[in-house]
C-alpha cells in the first residue's frame, strides 16, 4: 500500500471515528516544545467567553508538568479531534451569532475554528487531561487569516488539534505562525509565543 493510500484511509477512518491500530497512527516522538514569552493581551472573543464562564477562567492547575505521552494518550488525542471535526458544522460566528467573535461550546452542532477547540478542551478534561496542558492557541494560518487551534503539552513536546483536518501534528509541522495561547498556570491568562507576529483577532489590552 502506498503512503499516499494509507493517508486516505486513516483520514476516512478518523471522520467515522472509528478506533485505529497504535502502530498506524503513533508517530515518532519528535515534537519540540514551544518556546512562550511574557504576559500578553487576551483574544477579545476568550475575554467575553470568560464573562459568561467565570469559573473556567480562573483555574490555577496544580500539576504544570507536561502530560505524559503514550501510546493511549495518542489514540485518545486523534479520536477526540476527529470526533469532534466530524460532530461540529462549520458555521461562521456572524452567520452563527449576527456577530463576530463569539466563542461558544457548539452544542447546537455548529461553531467556527474556536468552538471546536473548546469543545475538544472539554472532553480531555473531562477524561482527566490536565488545563495545563490543554491551552487554547492563536496562530496566523500561510494565507494571512487568523486562526485557533488546541496545544497539546507532552513529555515528548507540543502537539495540535485542528478542526482543519484530523491529523494531530507537532506543533512545528503545521506551517502555521504561532502567536499566543493561554497561560499554563492559569486559565484566564495568557502569554505570547516567541518570534510571534501581531495577532489578527481582536484582543483585549
Amino acid at each position: 500500500m502506498t503512503s499516499s493510500a494509507m493517508t486516505r484511509i486513516l483520514r476516512l477512518c478518523g471522520v467515522a471515528g472509528l478506533t485505529i491500530s497504535a502502530h498506524w497512527a503513533v508517530p515518532a516522538w519528535a515534537a519540540g516544545a514551544m518556546a512562550t514569552g511574557g504576559l500578553t493581551s487576551q483574544p477579545i472573543g476568550h475575554y467575553d467567553f470568560c464573562k459568561s464562564h467565570p469559573n473556567e477562567c480562573n483555574i490555577r492547575p496544580a500539576n504544570l508538568d507536561p502530560a505524559r505521552m503514550t501510546d493511549g494518550l495518542w489514540r485518545r488525542l486523534t479520536s477526540v479531534s476527529a470526533k469532534v471535526n466530524a460532530a461540529v458544522k462549520p458555521l461562521s460566528d456572524l452567520d452563527h451569532y449576527g456577530k463576530d467573535e463569539v466563542w461558544a461550546y457548539p452544542d447546537d452542532g455548529y461553531g467556527d475554528c474556536e468552538d471546536y477547540v473548546l469543545e475538544k478542551r472539554r472532553q480531555l478534561y473531562r477524561m482527566g487531561m490536565s488545563l495545563a496542558d490543554l491551552l487554547i492557541t492563536v496562530v496566523r494560518k500561510q494565507d494571512g487569516e487568523g486562526h485557533s487551534v488546541l496545544t497539546v503539552r507532552t513529555d515528548k513536546g507540543d502537539y495540535v488539534l485542528d478542526n482543519l483536518t484530523d491529523k494531530v501534528k507537532a506543533w512545528d509541522a503545521t506551517g502555521y505562525r504561532f502567536l499566543k495561547r493561554q497561560a499554563i498556570d492559569n486559565t484566564g491568562r495568557w502569554v505570547s509565543i516567541r518570534d510571534g507576529q501581531a495577532v489578527l483577532v481582536g484582543s483585549v489590552q
